[in-house]
């Protein structure tokens, strides 16, 4: 007979320590907010004034505008080299700019871009919350923490309220998923702000609006 393994037996206690209460997961009392009350516009200028509190750029586009709008905001950023998921649409990458697409780059390679561009998965209007799932168009996890700046593309139609409606836009638990509240910073160490230390220091989101 083998003995099991220590990570095995604690595995088994809390299996069998929950089985138990399973069936009751349901009727556990939900009486928190579970869906927001603003309109659309309400909605997206509460996450515009979030993502501006904490420092980020926001500017608005229409679908027909967004490739012009992305170009505008990269050259405005001064930067030259900028990092892309490998599917990226090809009308996102704006001429004039040194575009490295991630078919499994290096981490030194991604560290010397000057940004990065992602799509995003939602945003979260009453935390100001961008959410990342790290699908196709929006990257591997590195490219939005090695380069200094980040072009993030965010649809208004993709804009919760609520925390909870973030989670009910979705049935299966994504394995990964990156919260950016407003560009990378820390005040831990002797209570000073310190940008950069485990993101980028600059965010721009573009708020891509259908009804425009």
């Amino acid at each position: 007979m083998t003995t099991p393994s220590a990570r095995q037996a604690i595995l088994d206690r809390v299996r069998a320590a929950t089985r138990a209460d399973a069936n009751a997961y349901a009727d556990i009392p939900r009486n928190y907010t579970r869906r927001g009350t603003l309109d659309t516009s309400a909605r997206l200028r509460l996450m515009t004034e979030r993502l501006l509190e904490y420092g980020a750029e926001v500017v608005e586009s229409s679908t027909a505008d967004l490739s012009a709008i992305i170009a505008s905001q990269l050259q405005s950023s001064g930067r030259q080299t900028f990092v892309a998921p490998i599917a990226t649409p090809s009308d996102w990458l704006a001429p004039n700019i040194h575009w490295k697409l991630d078919n499994d780059l290096s981490f030194d390679q991604i560290e010397r871009c000057d940004g990065v561009l992602t799509a995003s998965f939602a945003g979260v209007a009453d935390s100001g919350t961008i959410v990342l799932h790290h699908l196709s168009t929006e990257g591997r996890r590195v490219l939005t923490l090695l380069p200094d700046f980040h072009l993030c593309i965010l649809r208004a139609s993709d804009v919760v309220e609520t925390l909870p409606e973030y989670f009910a836009r979705f049935t299966v638990a994504p394995r990964l998923a990156t919260y950016i509240s407003g560009p990378s910073a820390t005040a831990d160490i002797e209570m000073t702000r310190i940008k950069g230390v485990h993101g980028p220091r600059f965010l721009s989101v573009i708020i891509v609006r259908d009804d425009l």
